[in-house]
């Protein structure tokens, strides 16, 4: 079984930054895909960014050159992580780990198979 768990929500002024973290545990084959998704109340969940097992990254157009997807490898613990700078009222969401053991998915949240329960992000203009 796979478990992902976030943190580093919280709420920040406009033009701030976050850190988002997931941690997951449990067994994932050698080739994977991680991303980072969001969903607004009343809208449908959207890829942010993705990162494969090979490091190659994909993101949504409203996020480029302002997030950044990164993560760790470190003995039995898998990380993966979201810095967002420049932040703005429409990045406001709940953000969501997800995973899956395919490697190279998209950005469509149908694909993953594994997710969090999801960290808030406020931003406040």
């Amino acid at each position: 079984q796979v478990r992902l768990v976030e943190s580093g929500g919280g709420s920040v002024q406009a033009g701030g930054s976050l850190r988002l973290s997931c941690t997951v545990s449990g067994y994932m084959y050698r080739t994977y895909s991680m991303g980072w998704f969001r969903q607004a109340p009343g809208k449908e969940r959207e890829g942010v960014a993705r990162i494969d097992s090979d490091d190659t990254t994909a993101y949504a157009d409203s996020v480029k050159g302002r997030f950044t997807i990164s993560k760790e490898n470190a003995k039995d613990t898998l990380s993966l992580h979201l810095r967002m700078n420049s932040l703005k009222p429409e990045d406001t969401a709940m953000y969501y780990c997800a995973a899956d053991r395919a490697p190279y998915l998209g950005l469509s949240f149908w694909e993953y198979s594994y997710w969090g329960q999801g960290t808030q992000v406020t931003v406040s203009p």
